[in-house]
């Protein structure tokens, strides 16, 4: 019971998490211990509403399995085993960790990687202080693509920028097709607006290979096959040019290549379209009718398209449609995406490209880590890669082909430093494992990818044990390099966490007295961004067809590109597999809160009852998923959302949760998408089995030896 003389305030931050919702937060903090987190109700996006996930932010921060002192390595690294570690202080793991670093980069600089995500998406503690360290050392340079490059490349070479929409006008839409998204997991708050152009009489259609909770609450549900929304969206523009549903004034004006696509569109009638979809040829012809005669028709595409070979494709031809019937003339008509190019951050500021000198590092994809990690290093590769540092991610888990992945983290010779706030099945095989805070604990400033407004995060209470922020690690960690390096002495290396909050938004016009008072404040934006064209493109137009992509090597104009794996392709695996997040998960984040991991049950694959029957599976019995990169022991369950042909292996839980020690990332593969050179996580064939070994129920316990006092 709560003293009447307890200390009470509240604080406001916001979520840091991989979301296109980034919502603003309120904590409440008692006698210096955070209570609980809602949803700020000033902020119109939040709504005072959280996720399931994030409203239990303090269970995570005060989880007692937290990392809480660095540690060091003792034992072997084993792939699978939970690493052997001893607590050490700040200073001697810091010590430790300059001198092999520096070791390293004295024989070639480029032999450290920085290996960084979406675990915060915050300017300061995801893209600021590590930036300069690493620039600093010449260190290899990190194509960051696990998630959206695919897609947000896709953008630029059709509309200039990652922009569109404004998602609070999708309450006036009529039509909103919601095209590889399960809003109700992933995207609540947009969620909630399209339930008010719902009640207001909106028509809401989905479309996406899995019959999600989204798809249950739409008036209508395409089911297409994996990879194929290119083939679906050219069959929508051949409709529009034969039903003459466009908007000519709008094409002449406000285009570019509209003759080349119109050719390339008139290949694919319904019936084409949908033998490769896998869809009713009506139903392709009435989702036409429906967009071509609603003049606020709105589509929010998501990420899951672009998960696949030809996924950058697929979002120019999806992004192509507004403008063939004028949709941009409304405020609630269009397309969004992303609308992180929207915001006027000072990247070069934060990260400081510029101590990078006239050196130029190697390039290493993240999407093909573990290929890059059992390289020995040649002339075209360059050298081999001996130390990692990774933070805000998880690669062991989340990495594609994962076998590969674990196996070039376990390498004796690779030096890797994890921060992290759990011991992950990455920190697992680290040589040291740095203590991080949590969003509740550092200052940090946001932007968003699905709405407009900029986001301040103070600190609620303070750090945890010994955490600390991942830019005062890296601050301190270049005060180390300072004793062998004068170069890291640089005042550059000194900036505060606040300093750099209000280094990211200096003379952007952003007020940060604003972001310090209430919070948030809102990007001075048009309603209707495109009402006039003026795209931020080279030709000022909607690119249909893009020279820039021409100079690249790439069809300028969309089409449909088939996956690298379809069923059929090879006869020992006739089932295409898709792997979207498990709604209580983020990716692999989340996945120890006991109380979401209770909710989600256990790692499993959905199934197709008829795929199911031909293989005597019954619901809950344990299955061997495989293909040729590996197997991955789980539960099937047979509950009506996989569509006959499709299993979907929900993911994305730890390694070492699974019956057999891995995830669905076991299965999928290194090829990259066509444009953006993204992950092709939906792009995979398989085959299920029954598995005679009974269904485990609970993982090993693990103690935390930072939770401990030091031998």
């Amino acid at each position: 019971m709560q003293s009447s003389n307890a200390a009470v305030r509240t604080v406001k931050g916001a979520c840091p998490h991989d979301c296109p919702d980034t919502c603003s937060l309120v904590t409440t903090v008692v006698d210096g211990v955070a209570t609980r987190v809602n949803g700020n109700p000033d902020h119109v996006f939040t709504g005072g509403v959280l996720c399931a996930k994030v409203s239990k932010y303090t269970e995570r921060t005060y989880h007692a399995e937290r990392v809480l002192q660095p540690l060091r390595r003792v034992g072997p690294k084993v792939p699978g085993e939970r690493g052997r570690f001893v607590p050490v202080p700040w200073d001697e793991a810091l010590a430790d960790i300059a001198q092999r670093l520096h070791r390293v980069a004295a024989s070639h600089p480029e032999s450290v990687l920085p290996y960084s995500y979406a675990g915060t998406m915050g300017m300061v503690q995801g893209e600021s202080m590590d930036r300069r360290f690493f620039h600093q050392l010449g260190a290899s340079l990190l194509d960051r693509t696990i998630c959206s490059t695919a897609g947000g490349e896709a953008l630029l070479h059709t509309y200039g920028a990652k922009i569109g929409m404004r998602v609070e006008h999708y309450a006036e839409s009529r039509l909103i097709l919601i095209w590889g998204s399960n809003s109700i997991g992933s995207n609540l708050h947009f969620w909630r607006i399209a339930q008010d152009a719902k009640r207001n009489g909106a028509r809401l259609v989905c479309i996406d290979p899995r019959k999600t909770e989204t798809a249950d609450k739409c008036h209508e549900h395409l089911q297409l096959l994996p990879g194929t929304d290119a083939a679906l969206a050219l069959a929508l523009m051949h409709e529009l040019i034969v039903n003459d549903w466009l908007d000519h004034d709008y094409i002449a004006r406000h285009t570019l290549g509209w003759e080349a696509l119109k050719e390339r569109a008139l290949q694919w009638p319904p019936r084409r379209a949908a033998e490769v979809c896998g869809l009713p040829e009506e139903q392709i012809r009435q989702l036409a009718r429906d967009y071509g005669t609603t003049p606020q028709a709105a589509i929010r595409v998501n990420y899951g398209v672009q998960r696949a070979r030809g996924g950058g494709n697929a979002v120019r031809a999806i992004a192509c449609l507004p403008a063939l019937v004028g949709a941009w003339r409304h405020r609630s008509g269009g397309l969004l995406l992303s609308s992180s190019g929207a915001y006027p951050f000072r990247r070069q500021a934060l990260q400081r490209p510029d101590l990078l000198g006239e050196r130029r590092p190697r390039t290493i994809n993240m999407s093909a880590i573990g290929d890059a990690l059992l390289h020995a290093g040649d002339a075209q590769f360059g050298p081999q890669v001996k130390a990692v540092v990774v933070y805000n991610s998880n690669p062991v888990a989340v990495a594609p082909e994962s076998a590969k992945v674990a196996r070039g983290f376990a390498r004796e010779d690779l030096f890797t430093v994890v921060l992290e706030h759990f011991m992950t099945d990455t920190a697992d095989l680290a040589d040291y494992v740095l203590p991080a805070t949590t969003q509740l604990e550092h200052w940090d400033i946001h932007g968003s990818y699905g709405h407009t407004d900029v986001l301040l995060n103070r600190p609620a209470i303070p750090p945890e044990g010994q955490a600390r922020s991942n830019a005062q690690i890296f601050r301190d960690l270049a005060a180390h390099m300072a004793a062998l390096d004068p170069r890291f002495s640089a005042p550059c290396f000194r900036d505060s966490d606040e300093e750099l909050c209000r280094a990211a938004i200096a003379d952007t016009g952003v007020d940060f007295d604003m972001l310090l008072s209430q919070g948030f404040a809102s990007l001075q934006l048009p309603e209707a961004p495109f009402a006039e064209g003026r795209f931020p493109t080279p030709s000022g137009k909607c690119e249909f067809i893009s020279a820039s992509l021409g100079k690249l090597g790439v069809d300028p104009l969309p089409d449909y590109i088939p996956n690298y794996e379809t069923p059929g392709s090879d006869a020992r695996y006739p089932l295409a597999m898709i792997s979207p997040p498990a709604r209580n998960f983020l990716n692999s984040t989340f996945v120890n809160v006991k109380s979401l991991r209770n909710n989600e049950g256990a790692p499993l694959v959905e199934m197709h009852p008829d795929d199911a029957a031909e293989r005597r599976i019954a619901d809950g019995d344990t299955v061997r998923v495989h293909n040729t990169r590996g197997e991955h022991v789980c539960q099937a369950r047979i509950n009506g959302r996989a569509r006959k042909g499709v299993v979907v292996g929900l993911g994305v839980w730890w390694r070492k949760d699974g019956e057999n020690g891995t995830n669905v990332n076991e299965l999928t593969h290194q090829r990259l998408t066509d444009i953006g050179r993204g992950p092709c996580f939906y792009d995979c064939v398989v085959d299920v089995e029954r598995h005679a070994a009974p269904a485990r129920t609970d993982a090993p316990a693990f103690i935390n030896p930072a939770s401990h006092p030091s031998p």
